[in-house]
């Protein structure tokens, strides 16, 4: 996707629309997000960093329309989510932080299959489904085990099955890689990277800033009573030590350490991934 592609707002490829929201929760602590708009686009992937109470949750859970705005407006699919949710829910997979509360079922089968079941689908077609996730998530052994003795990084790939089993046009996931080896973080990002190509649209709340290279599209940054303050591709807001700062996230070791070359004299590129920070030192050596 080129830059044109990722810079572009509000449209008609626009799934996702927040602009200026505010919310008081019942023990009045109020969450005012009135900097940037927030936009995905059909077929982007979209990351929101920040810092613990910044707003991620609180945005995904406006998105889903578990919470209804004081002031601001939210669209999801061209309707409001708290209001309608119940017409765009076939379009969405959601991935919560806390996974316990999204296993419900006895076992790994009946809980992937839930959503299935749920919607109609006959007995032939919702097993297909469920051995498809079961097989690209790699988690066929876990087919028969009850989700309660299953470990933090086991359900939470259940529960990803459970999002995906559907082929949502749009998966919302809040924080995706806590309780994951750092094998299994990049084998995920590898396989939503393969979902994104063949049409979903995924956004994702984390603060683990070294995967967002290999994944982001767009990166929204927010601070806490400040909503977005920035927004553009990784490269971009890898750039913004400040910005990240602000947000109390630590820039990427490479982006540190690159700039400190730069300071010294040193004619480099700032990379985003690590093969281009090898490539950039091999020129270097070998000059």
């Amino acid at each position: 996707m080129n830059s044109t592609a990722i810079l572009h707002q509000h449209g008609a490829n626009t799934i996702v629309s927040v602009s200026c929201l505010k919310h008081i929760y019942p023990d009045t602590t109020e969450i005012h997000m009135c900097g940037l708009d927030f936009v995905v686009n059909r077929g982007e992937r979209v990351v929101v960093l920040g810092g613990n109470g910044s707003g991620k949750t609180t945005l995904l859970f406006h998105i889903l329309g578990l919470l209804a705005p004081n002031e601001g407006s939210v669209t999801v699919f061209g309707v409001n989510p708290a209001e309608r949710y119940n017409a765009i829910r076939e379009r969405i997979g959601v991935l919560l932080q806390n996974v316990d509360d999204q296993i419900l079922s006895p076992t790994v089968w009946d809980d992937i299959s839930f959503s299935p079941r749920n919607y109609g689908y006959g007995k032939d077609e919702t097993a297909r489904m469920v051995e498809q996730v079961l097989s690209e998530l790699g988690i066929q052994h876990l087919r028969d085990k009850i989700c309660h003795y299953l470990s933090g990084g086991e359900k939470r790939k259940v529960a990803l099955a459970g999002a995906l089993v559907m082929r949502p046009e749009l998966l919302i996931l809040d924080e995706p890689f806590e309780g994951l080896d750092n094998r299994s973080r990049t084998e995920l990002v590898s396989l939503l990277n393969n979902y994104n190509r063949a049409g979903m649209t995924i956004m994702m709340s984390t603060h683990d800033l070294n995967l967002v290279a290999a994944f982001a599209d767009r990166v929204y940054v927010l601070v806490r009573g400040h909503g977005v303050i920035t927004a553009g591709t990784p490269s971009d807001i890898f750039m913004q030590i400040d910005a990240l700062r602000a947000s109390n996230i630590d820039p990427p070791l490479l982006t540190e350490l690159f700039l400190k070359l730069r300071d010294r004299g040193v004619t480099v590129e700032v990379p985003v991934r690590i093969d281009e920070a090898v490539n950039d030192l091999v020129r270097l050596i070998n000059n």
